[in-house]
């Protein structure tokens, strides 16, 4: 199945879900596959707003700013999702969240 395809089965599926969070991330990461940063970064938004506790979305958002050049809010980003890690006590996410934002910042772990 193409990426676009995909895409718009997502983008049918919201249309009669449209508050479906794993969708909303899906179609975000669709958009940025394809290189449509714009929308990925609206659907991005959108789940961060309506779905505060969506942890996987920080990770890839702030990939996504990375991206499109915005370390500001790529770092930002990285940020509110290692609050969420700590506060979930989610590990894995909290270690992959600081990676990002250690490689993005160039700081070391210790400086945590």
């Amino acid at each position: 199945m193409s990426n676009k395809t995909r895409l718009q089965n997502l983008l049918e599926f919201n249309n009669e879900q449209p508050n479906d969070s794993f969708t909303i991330y899906a179609i975000a990461l669709e958009y940025m596959n394809i290189g449509e940063y714009a929308e990925s970064e609206k659907f991005f938004a959108e789940l961060i707003v309506n779905h505060k506790d969506y942890l996987a979305a920080y990770y890839h958002f702030g990939k996504l700013y990375e991206k499109m050049g915005n370390t500001t809010k790529a770092g930002e980003t990285y940020l509110l999702g290692i609050r969420l890690a700590e506060a979930r006590k989610d590990k894995h996410a909290l270690s992959e969240l600081k990676e990002a934002y250690n490689s993005l910042m160039g700081v070391d772990e210790e400086d945590w």
